[in-house]
C-alpha cells in the first residue's frame, strides 16, 4: 500500500518512487507477420498479419455451398482458409472476403461436378498435409494473367 502524503516518516523509510523499465527489443524475436522478407524454407511459409481471420471468412462463405456427401466441411474450410491466406501474404496485406471468393473459384467449389475433393481430404489434421497442399498453388494460380 502506498504512503500518505500527510504522515511523518523518517526519511530512510520514505517509499522511493518506481520507474518502468522498456522491453528490450535486441534479444526479441521479430514478430512473423510484420516482417519485410521474411526467412524462407521447407515448410516455412508465408506469413501475413490476420491469417487466423482467413478461416473465420472461409467458414462464412463454405456455410453456402453444396458439398457432396463423405466431404468434411472443415478440410474444405482449412484449405479455402490457407490459400486465401497464402494469397494474401504475397499481396503483403490481411486476407480479405475477396481473396476467400478468389480461392473458392480457383479450387472450383461453386460446381459440385469439377471439383475433386480427394485432394483435401484430411487436410484440417495433419500440418505436413496442409504445407504440401499451400506449397503446390502457384503464385500464377492465385493471380492469374488476363
Amino acid at each position: 500500500m502506498s504512503q500518505p502524503r500527510f504522515s511523518l516518516v523518517a526519511a530512510a523509510a520514505e517509499v522511493r518512487p518506481t520507474a518502468p523499465t522498456a522491453t528490450p527489443e535486441l534479444g526479441r524475436q521479430p514478430k512473423a507477420g510484420l516482417q519485410r522478407h521474411a526467412a524462407s524454407s521447407p515448410f516455412a511459409g508465408t506469413p501475413a498479419p490476420g491469417e487466423g481471420f482467413a478461416l473465420t471468412l472461409a467458414v462464412h462463405a463454405c456455410a453456402v455451398l453444396s458439398l457432396p456427401d463423405g466431404v468434411d466441411r472443415h478440410d474444405v474450410q482449412t484449405a479455402v482458409a490457407l490459400v486465401a491466406a497464402k494469397r494474401a501474404s504475397l499481396a503483403g496485406r490481411a486476407p480479405t472476403i475477396y481473396d476467400v471468393r478468389a480461392v473458392i473459384e480457383l479450387l472450383g467449389l461453386t460446381s459440385e461436378s469439377a471439383t475433386n475433393f480427394s485432394v483435401v481430404a484430411g487436410l484440417s489434421h495433419s500440418y505436413a498435409a496442409q504445407r504440401r497442399f499451400v506449397d503446390a498453388v502457384s503464385t500464377l494460380q492465385l493471380f492469374p494473367v488476363k
